[in-house]
């Protein structure tokens, strides 16, 4: 009952191989440009395998055209083959297609002194996108799902599964973060106001190689932290990492398949489609739901904008009018805090 996504074997190291040495210089050039102005390592590697593929595409489809030859139509038709051949979402679609564009931009703006390159015009971007639809149903969680799901994995001795969605749900963290998180995080001299750990800093999603910044954790994640600790000791585990893996017979830091492969147990609790990231969005509803002020809720969550509260939150408004209307008028509501979560 996880969410699924479509994925196609496009791609082989031989086809790779054939794909003409024009294209393959210039996506090379192109992934080191994009090192060179410090962009994030995941994202040159999500960059190379949406262009390895379309270059593949264009070796068997298309004749192994040099990039600055192709064509509108060719462009069409590629994207027709991603829709209906590929069965891609009309969303991967416009991801790739991005990447074709950004490629085409790199050749105007940096080759074009090259005489090669001289006259290029980018015509990516005239193909019109397919419309933009939702192809996953999105999950939003009420504190109790999050508190059954919780019950669930302690009541199984799932310690460590409990700990990891305990900390998603109480920290926001991304499922990247999550394990990045250490064992030494959580002392007593990391807890702050009585009601949160507050950990050193981590590395986090933002541009180049991302922000450093220390994370916040509600203090009732140590009861499943305890959980989790009590039974590393009984295992005999000293690894750092607080989610680990044995790999060839050593305690290594969780690998995000690991976690990725633990989300059809948790959708099976469920009843409805888990993935991490809905963890977020549910966090942040809940700190909405104790009219924590905006400037605390981005504080918590890292973000550059109070814009991003409104994106995260799951919150039906015409739900929440009862909260500061009657028929006395308008209700004056307390700021909430964090001793009240």
């Amino acid at each position: 009952m996880a969410r699924s996504t479509v994925y196609n074997q496009i791609t082989t190291p031989e086809l790779i191989e054939k794909i003409c040495i024009e294209n393959k210089e210039l996506y090379e050039d192109f992934l080191g440009y994009l090192a060179s102005i410090d962009r994030a390592k995941s994202t040159i590697d999500s960059y190379r395998n949406d262009l390895e593929i379309f270059f593949v595409w264009n070796l068997t489809d298309n004749k192994n055209k040099d990039f600055i030859d192709i064509t509108k139509r060719e462009f069409a038709r590629f994207q027709n083959h991603a829709l209906n051949s590929w069965d891609w979402s009309s969303n991967r679609v416009r991801r790739v297609k991005s990447v074709l564009s950004s490629l085409s931009n790199f050749i105007e703006d940096i080759l074009d002194e090259e005489t090669k390159y001289k006259n290029y015009r980018s015509i990516v971007n005239k193909i019109e996108n397919p419309v933009k639809e939702s192809v996953r149903e999105k999950t939003i969680l009420s504190d109790e799902q999050v508190d059954i799901l919780l019950d669930a994995l302690v009541g199984q001795e799932e310690y460590q599964k409990a700990c990891v969605i305990a900390l998603a749900a109480l920290s926001g963290a991304r499922k990247s973060e999550l394990l990045r998180f250490k064992v030494d995080f959580f002392t007593d001299d990391n807890i702050v106001f009585d009601a949160l750990y507050r950990t050193p800093k981590i590395v986090t999603k933002g541009r180049g190689k991302g922000k450093m910044l220390n994370k916040y954790v509600l203090l009732e994640f140590k009861k499943y932290l305890d959980l989790w600790l009590k039974e590393r000791k009984k295992i005999g585990i000293d690894s750092e990492w607080l989610f680990i893996t044995k790999q060839k017979g050593k305690w290594e830091r969780m690998k995000i398949s690991t976690l990725d492969s633990w989300t059809n147990q948790f959708s099976e609790i469920l009843g409805v489609p888990f993935y991490f990231h809905c963890m977020r969005h549910q966090l942040c509803t809940r700190l909405i739901r104790h009219s924590l002020p905006q400037s605390v809720i981005q504080e918590y969550f890292g973000w550059n904008s109070a814009e991003m509260i409104s994106i995260y939150s799951d919150l039906d408004i015409s739900d929440e009018f009862g909260k500061y209307f009657s028929k006395e008028g308008i209700i004056k509501v307390e700021e909430g805090n964090f001793d009240e979560l």
